[in-house]
């Protein structure tokens, strides 16, 4: 059996880096890792090949050589896979879907041959003892959670690695907060499941062995969901397995309460730890309490965040604007935050309503769905009614973008994070490439770039006055240089 695993093209978005990528020479952040996890699922013997657009083409010799297409894919890629299964189906290749995108909307692809949905852990192993018997059904399904500690170690040796910038590793599903807006829990519950440390461990070495240094990302969509079981197990694995190792940092996603526990910052630090997605969202406590935001309400959230900077952490953060009790205020504040806490990497989004979500369920009942969401959190779009006129949204939302990327305050904002950022000391492996980043940035940037004389500023004021950070400098202005570049193209 011939079983090709595709993964649907990303649009150019804040999340996909596509314009930082190119300095380092880079194709996409990362690779499908639910897709070689699922290819760990599969018969043995069977042959695969994995085909991720972001980094490569899909050709018709790729789809001759098939016996099944297996894709995967997020909101976010729906109109690549579109395209995708629309050429198997032209080439009379079966196709095989699962994933958030088609858990959520399966009924808008007629074209697919099976849905293998929710968990592969659960789902999988019934498609394939009908496809055994000669027998496959065309939906699987299941309100039940997978066991992780079933989980196999992803195929690694399926993927280029010299394409991307970071490996994946997940650690746990689940969530036990309630943001109505968010479609985790609605997918994989308010209970976190976790893996093992020993599995942990295997998978890390997997992706060491094959000479991986780069950074490595923990995909959870909460890391410290399970506060005790990291204490007491997985971070101090993790320091073990670090000794001796070069490279191989790590980024993951957290909730804001991750600043009120000093020993687990710490641990987190010395695991490797290196930056953090926060969803702060936004500063007003009443919005905080409509999207049931409980975790980020009656705090200093500047305060939160420049704690988890001094401990070492960058911060990069998640922002909504048109939330019921949003007023054109917002704007300002939400620009005024940015500033202050020194989030370099600030994505800014209108809300929108993911199916499933508590959020989806109440626009749904007033009427206030008008459209599917696109996922992509640049394109200044929304699938709801707001209670703001519309205009004045978007518009505010633009003059957010304008104004944060701008060059004077994305650069000022800059400098107010490396003030309070603490790194550690860690031995850090440079490749030629990011050596050859810092040229390449002098260039575009610092000789081409509109921005060339914040750039110049900022470049002698790091490296005479901070030169430890020096770097992490050259890094911001490169991610700066992405950041500006997708709102102008999308018209900002």
């Amino acid at each position: 059996m011939n079983i090709l695993l595709v993964y649907p093209e990303f649009p150019d978005t804040f999340w996909s880096f596509k314009h930082a990528l190119i300095f380092v020479k880079k194709k996409a952040s990362s690779p499908p890792l639910g897709l070689v996890t699922i290819a760990a699922m599969l018969p043995g013997e069977w042959k695969k090949r994995l085909i991720d657009l972001n980094v490569q083409r899909l050709t018709q010799k790729d789809l001759d050589w098939a016996d099944f297409v297996m894709i995967s894919a997020m909101v976010v890629q729906r109109e690549s896979a579109k395209e995708i299964i629309a050429r198997c189906h032209a080439s009379g290749v079966k196709v095989i879907a699962g994933g958030p995108l088609f858990t959520g909307e399966f009924d808008q692809f007629p074209d697919v041959d099976h849905f293998v949905l929710n968990e592969g852990e659960i789902t999988l192993p019934f498609f394939l003892a009908d496809l055994e018997r000669g027998s496959p059904q065309r939906m699987y399904s299941t309100e039940e959670y997978a066991d992780m500690r079933t989980t196999p170690v992803p195929l690694w040796e399926l993927v280029d690695r010299r394409h991307y910038d970071s490996m994946g590793i997940q650690f746990s599903r689940g969530c036990p907060y309630n943001c109505d807006f968010c479609n985790v829990t609605a997918l994989l519950g308010h209970t976190p499941r976790t893996k093992s440390s020993q599995q942990i461990l295997a998978e890390l070495d997997a992706i060491y062995q094959l000479g991986w240094r780069r950074n490595i990302f923990f995909v959870d969509d909460n890391f410290i969901g399970n506060k005790k079981l990291l204490k007491q197990e997985i971070l101090p694995a993790l320091i073990e397995w670090r000794k001796g190792k070069v490279g191989c940092l790590f980024i993951t996603e957290a909730s804001i309460n991750l600043a009120d526990d000093p020993e687990l910052m710490q641990m987190m630090v010395q695991a490797g730890f290196i930056s953090v997605f926060v969803g702060i969202e936004t500063p007003d406590e009443n919005s905080l309490a409509e999207c049931h935001k409980s975790q980020n309400k009656n705090r200093d959230l500047v305060e939160s965040v420049k704690r988890l900077q001094r401990n070492g952490l960058q911060v990069m953060g998640g922002f909504i604007v048109g939330f019921d009790n949003d007023t054109p205020s917002i704007f300002h504040r939400q620009i005024e935050f940015i500033q202050k806490s020194g989030i370099v990497t600030a994505m800014v989004g209108l809300l929108q309503a993911p199916y499933g979500t508590e959020l989806y369920s109440r626009m749904k009942a007033e009427g206030r769905i008008v459209d599917q969401m696109t996922g992509d959190n640049a394109d200044g779009t929304t699938n709801i009614v707001p209670r703001m006129d519309l205009r004045t949204l978007k518009d505010g939302y633009q003059s957010i973008l304008e104004e944060i990327y701008s060059p004077r305050l994305f650069y000022e904002r800059v400098k107010n994070f490396l003030l309070e950022y603490k790194p550690i000391q860690m031995t850090v492996r440079i490749e030629i490439q990011e050596a050859l980043a810092l040229l390449r940035s002098i260039y575009r940037i610092g000789i081409r770039g509109k921005d060339r004389r914040y750039y110049w500023d900022l470049f002698f004021w790091s490296l005479f006055r901070h030169p430890r950070k020096f770097p992490l400098a050259i890094t911001m202005t490169i991610y700066g240089f992405h950041f500006r570049k997708v709102s102008e193209l999308q018209g900002v």
